[in-house]
């Protein structure tokens, strides 16, 4: 019995070094990244679509900074990073949702696409080019000069946890 439990031992110790270093990408805030990536360059989101909303680069693109500083250990540069992600706005539209009996909109829906390039220079088979989009309904009795920024605030907050975990949190 003395054997067994010395041999269990042995093998425990011998096969942790290895599960050890088979776990190397995993962190506990749930980001897969690479041992040596230190970097992440974030361009500028510049905004491509046909309706304009002259605020929202610059909040996509500091929403995008602030997440990877605050949730990743990777230090956010201009250009050249270990990690790249750049893109585009390629949609900023409003369409009627639900429509009433007098065939008035009661709901209204703002949706916000955006095409993300990623490209991981440690393990380029994690490079990608996608579209994210995200959307938000709100009551058509409310102006959407009134509603904008609320709604906007609402989808970059959801295009941004898409964007992040595509590129670092790999769901």
């Amino acid at each position: 019995m003395k054997k067994i439990l010395t041999a269990g031992r042995h093998i425990a110790l011998l096969t942790l070094p290895l599960l050890l270093t088979q776990c190397w990408w995993y962190s506990f805030s749930g980001t897969s990244i690479h041992p040596d990536a230190q970097t992440i360059s974030v361009s500028y989101i510049e905004n491509r679509a046909e309706r304009i909303n002259p605020a929202l680069s610059n909040l996509l693109t500091e929403a995008l900074m602030d997440k990877y500083t605050k949730l990743t250990p990777l230090s956010v540069i201009n250009s050249n990073g270990d990690y790249a992600v750049s893109g585009e706005i390629t949609g900023y539209t409003i369409a009627p949702m639900a429509v009433t009996s007098d065939e008035v909109a009661s709901m209204t829906r703002l949706t916000v696409t955006v095409r993300i390039v990623f490209e991981n220079k440690l393990d380029p088979g994690e490079n990608f080019d996608k579209s994210f989009s995200g959307y938000e309904d709100f009551d058509s009795t409310i102006s959407f000069d009134a509603a904008e920024g609320a709604l906007v605030d609402t989808i970059i907050e959801k295009i941004v946890e898409d964007i992040f975990n595509a590129t670092v949190a790999n769901w």
